[in-house]
């Protein structure tokens, strides 16, 4: 146990580093491309997103899961996966390359053929590294991740820069894309020794399909409604409006996605450890909700809450359209690690079909919302976005009363006085941005500053329960290092 205790501390802290870098190398880079090419270039990016997202969903099929799921996987395992991933990405790809001229032609955006024709090879070189990167998900050797995940941002970003600034537009995006996956996928079978074997088993793959069959639908699903806006607004508004969302979704998505990547990636492999034991499963994802929903709901709320001063320092007053879209998307992103949390648990106690079976409903659900975009302009489906994403939490939560004896009303005492802690930084934050007239960089900062304080002060007074323990990890690591030195 105290293995395993010491496996997942070093893997959060190692993850946390990974998704930090990631994310400060994507952020930095982003903010020098949207300054250096137009929102309608991102947004003919943005366009055919839900034809790799479903690409990528069908090469991985669940079978990853389901590898991570099982406990004693064999080598026949592996390749097994490995070469139906690969012929998956084979298949898929020829569909996409023949199928460019229809896709260009139903956006109205020639320029699309050549580049979904690209962009596609990237679910080549991730088929490649699918069961390389299972292997090291399982075993929780986050280090080697980070070190992958740093180095392919680094050469994409420094390219994608220097393309962006000789003149080479979309392509720098889509070189971007191309570049950060090859050299992914080439790092995991540098760092990963494993090589498939000249196998392949019937009775592996009926195993594991078995499980992973359901979450393959639940991920397509997921994913074609992930990128279902984009698809929506590249097909009934424009190239440039579609590029001030995906600007504005990039920004939200960056705590909202990045902190669930992190917990989820440690979580599940240790929360599967923990699956015979309801008492034990309780109490990890408690602290796991109350630890993710802190960090989250500060960096959502003081994002919205900054919004203009944040968006105009950044990428510059051309993208001044994106504030609203912004704000609104944080608000509607905010639960999305506290949904995925409540999700997992139906993961780890094999129960893929009630999964599959709220993955459909709330998918359903995302219709409506689409469609009242169509009708009344992007603004109110955002609004409807928000609506949306609170049903979706009662739903991923509801199973969780039967099965661990965690019910939703818990769940909302256990985050209330974060809730209550973020709420009033937030309101602050705001209140600045409206009566304070600084330069924005200025005014950024106060705002950034005085948020931080105001939440540390509040947390101190009240002793919030997650605040605390995330401080307590954070001086443990500290005297560690200090020890070393």
């Amino acid at each position: 146990m105290n293995n395993l205790k010491e496996k997942t501390i070093s893997g959060i802290i190692w993850s946390f580093a990974d998704n930090s870098l990631t994310q400060i190398i994507t952020f930095v880079v982003g903010i020098i491309l949207a300054r250096l090419l137009s929102p309608a270039e991102f947004g003919l990016v943005g366009m055919i997103g839900i034809f790799i997202a479903v690409g990528q969903a069908f090469v991985d099929s669940g079978f990853n899961q389901a590898l991570i799921r099982k406990q004693d996987c064999t080598s026949t395992d592996y390749s097994t996966v490995f070469y139906f991933n690969l012929a998956v990405s084979i298949i898929f790809y020829i569909i996409l390359f023949f199928s460019a001229g229809y896709i260009s032609d139903f956006f109205k955006e020639p320029k699309l053929i050549d580049i979904l024709r690209i962009v596609s090879l990237s679910i080549l070189f991730n088929a490649f590294g699918l069961v390389q990167q299972t292997q090291l998900t399982k075993e929780i050797k986050i280090k080697v991740q980070t070190k992958i995940s740093v180095t392919a941002n680094i050469s994409s970003g420094i390219i994608s820069v220097l393309m962006a600034y000789n003149g080479f537009g979309v392509w720098s995006l889509v070189f971007r894309n191309l570049i950060h996956s090859f050299i992914t996928n080439l790092s995991l079978w540098y760092f990963n020794k494993w090589k498939p074997a000249l196998t392949f088993s019937f009775n592996s793959f009926k195993e594991m399909y078995a499980f992973g069959s359901k979450l393959f639908l639940s991920g397509l699903l997921n994913r074609i409604f992930e990128n279902i806006y984009y698809f929506a607004i590249g097909k009934y508004f424009s190239a440039e409006q579609l590029g001030y969302y995906t600007r504005s979704d990039t920004f939200a998505r960056l705590p909202s996605t990045n902190i669930n990547g992190v917990v989820q990636r440690i979580s599940y492999p240790v929360l599967v450890k923990l699956q015979n034991d309801d008492e034990a499963l309780k109490k990890a994802l408690k602290k796991l909700i109350k630890s993710t929903m802190f960090i989250t709901m500060f960096f959502m709320v003081l994002m919205a809450s900054s919004a203009e001063s944040l968006i105009i320092t950044l990428i510059g007053e051309k993208w001044m359209q994106s504030v609203l879209y912004l704000q609104l998307l944080c608000f509607s992103l905010i639960l999305f690690p506290l949904q995925s949390l409540n999700l997992n648990m139906l993961n780890v106690k094999g129960r893929s079909d009630l999964f599959l079976r709220l993955e459909i409903i709330k998918k359903l659900l995302i219709v409506p919302v689409v469609l009242i975009g169509i009708i009344f302009g992007i603004k109110i489906m955002l609004f409807a976005m928000i609506i949306n994403s609170i049903i979706s939490y009662y739903l991923n939560s509801y199973y969780n009363k039967m099965l661990i004896n965690y019910s939703i009303t818990e769940q909302l005492k256990d985050i209330l006085p974060s809730i209550i802690v973020v709420s009033i930084s937030g309101t602050l934050v705001f209140t600045l941005g409206q009566i304070l007239s600084f330069n924005y960089l200025i005014l950024l900062i106060i705002q950034s500053i005085s948020g931080l304080i105001l939440v540390i002060l509040l947390s101190e007074f009240l002793k919030l329960e997650p605040y605390l323990e995330i401080k307590n990890i954070i001086t443990d690591k500290i005297w560690i290092i200090k020890e070393r030195i």
